[in-house]
């Protein structure tokens, strides 16, 4: 045997001929040019469909030449993205109230937006127990003090039908149920992001022994990281079952059009610069005594909060920045003065005074009170509906900007990727606290250099957005496609790409009969 493969090794290597090089080199380059020209075009698909298959950590951005300037009002890979939460084919239907394991109520807690993750989810936690969901109970006793109901805010018809086919969701549990049960309601409070087999282990045998389990404090209390299925439930939940009812979508539709009227393109600016925020920063802003009262008065209703020191916390970049730094930022990366910036914001920490340096930077500066008049006087004494037109028109404007990351600032970054990675600009504290303190040592030109440097990843680009990386609602990367190189080359096929998306948008909100989520595309059969 060995002598027979010394044999073939001596019969491949003899009659040994010199070849040019040149020749192998241009044989190759001719045959690879015959490849490409023949499966060129089908080469840049399976491409796109292999880190689809394969599930790639990190969608890809189109590569360019060379790192063009930043269009502030656009990201120029927007259209090479779109949201797709449609169920998979082994996403097993709601199991029916009658055959579930019980019935789950939950109540929120915090503001509008914090109970509305709260509200995600409630749906996602039902569906891991097999349970049948109660509507929630929204929180009428936290800071807020608002005594809206789930109906209030949210439709709930609508909320119900648009996620039949995956969790069975009630207004109440039935009165027979109730009537036939020996005991009250069980409730328990579960810990912060418990993981699903939490709730098998120590949530599921209460239900099955009690039929009814109620969760209080129900925010933040499952896992951050989840199976794929379950993310695009959430975001199903989120950005697409959670409609506000008729007269909040209305009125938060006038504002937009009112604006528009005014200025084809606008800014949103989430101010987030109220008594309760930056009391729980715990940061200082050179009020004095006075401030050190009323803030630390504020704070007292958060006990378990650690002392901290207001210096550390601006160098740490987790104070909000004030208004007249917000102002700063915007006209350093290029908006002018007739930018019009709607202010989405409750009451401002000192008043009109504060807002002063950021009205003479935009000069064309509007809230909801201003734009919507004796209109909003019904929703006037309710911060959760306010929150909620708010949140409309912050989601429509051009460009969101957000302030300390709080909850209403995740959700709308998370919907905006998800619609197509609209401008959302996020300001890099930590980096622009140290360049406001020195702001009068450098002419403006450096300076707007300076914070253009500091805001490179803080744009809402594409890049930005990694798997695993913060809050899943604020960077929902299971729920955003990539189109392949034939939708995104074709203007016309990414308008129908999103035409889907369009019919879920408020102010096109027809009545429903089904939902079907396929191929990225939301599709509605109207009646």
């Amino acid at each position: 045997m060995a002598a027979s493969r010394n044999h073939f090794q001596h019969n491949w290597r003899f009659p040994r001929r010199a070849t040019s090089r040149t020749f192998l080199c241009g044989l190759l380059l001719f045959s690879l040019g015959l490849i490409s020209l023949f499966t060129g075009h089908v080469a840049s698909d399976i491409e796109w469909y292999s880190q689809h298959v394969m599930e790639r950590p990190l969608y890809s951005t189109p590569a360019s030449g060379h790192r063009a300037q930043i269009d502030i009002w656009k990201s120029k890979h927007s259209k090479f993205f779109y949201g797709c939460s449609e169920r998979s084919h082994h996403f097993a239907p709601a199991v029916h109230e009658r055959f579930s394991n019980g019935y789950l109520l939950i109540a929120t807690s915090g503001g509008l937006n914090q109970q509305r993750t709260g509200i995600t989810d409630a749906v996602v936690v039902a569906r891991i127990l097999n349970a049948t969901l109660v509507v929630p109970e929204l929180d009428h006793y936290s800071f807020w003090k608002d005594d809206s109901d789930f109906s209030n805010i949210f439709d709930v018809d609508w909320f119900i039908l648009a996620l039949s086919k995956d969790v069975t969701i009630v207004k109440r549990v039935p009165d027979k149920v109730m009537r036939s049960m020996e005991k009250p309601p069980y409730t328990m409070r579960v810990p912060r992001r418990s993981v699903p087999e939490y709730y098998l282990d120590q949530v599921l045998p209460i239900l099955l022994r009690r039929t009814v389990v109620q969760l209080t404090k129900f925010d933040y209390r499952l896992s951050n990281i989840l199976d794929k299925e379950l993310q695009k439930l959430r975001c199903r939940v989120n950005f697409h079952a959670l409609r506000y009812v008729k007269p909040i979508r209305e009125i938060g539709q006038k504002i937009v059009k009112k604006t528009r009227k005014m200025s084809p393109r606008f800014i949103a600016v989430h101010l987030r610069f109220e008594p309760d925020m930056l009391a729980f920063s715990g940061c200082y802003y050179g009020g004095g005594d006075k401030e050190r009262s009323e803030l630390t008065k504020i704070r007292k209703q958060w006990p378990n909060l650690p002392e901290t020191s207001p210096a550390e916390e601006r160098k740490r970049g987790k104070c909000p920045l004030t208004p007249h730094e917000m102002g700063l930022m915007l006209r350093a990366l290029g908006f002018g003065n007739d930018t019009l910036l709607y202010i989405a914001s409750g009451e401002i920490y000192g008043g009109e005074e504060t807002l002063r340096p950021l009205r003479e930077l935009f000069p064309n500066f509007y809230t909801k009170e201003m734009l919507a008049g004796q209109e909003m006087k019904p929703f006037l004494s309710f911060s959760s509906q306010l929150a909620a037109i708010d949140y409309i028109v912050c989601n429509e404007s051009d460009v969101f900007v957000t302030n300390n990351n709080g909850n209403m600032a995740k959700l709308l970054a998370g919907q905006r990727r998800y619609m197509g990675h609209k401008r959302t600009i996020r300001p890099n504290a930590k980096k622009l606290s140290s360049l406001f303190m020195a702001r009068s040592t450098m002419d403006w030109e450096t300076f707007s250099k300076k914070v253009k440097a500091c805001q490179k990843d803080f744009m809402g680009e594409s890049e930005e957005m990694k798997p695993g990386k913060g809050e899943f609602l604020e960077f929902p990367y299971s729920c955003v496609c990539q189109a392949p190189p034939s939708v995104y080359n074709d203007s016309s096929n990414q308008t129908n790409l999103n035409a889907g998306l369009n019919d879920l948008r408020p102010e096109r909100m027809v009545s429903i009969q089904s939902i079907v989520y396929n191929e990225g595309v939301v599709n509605v059969t109207r009646v």
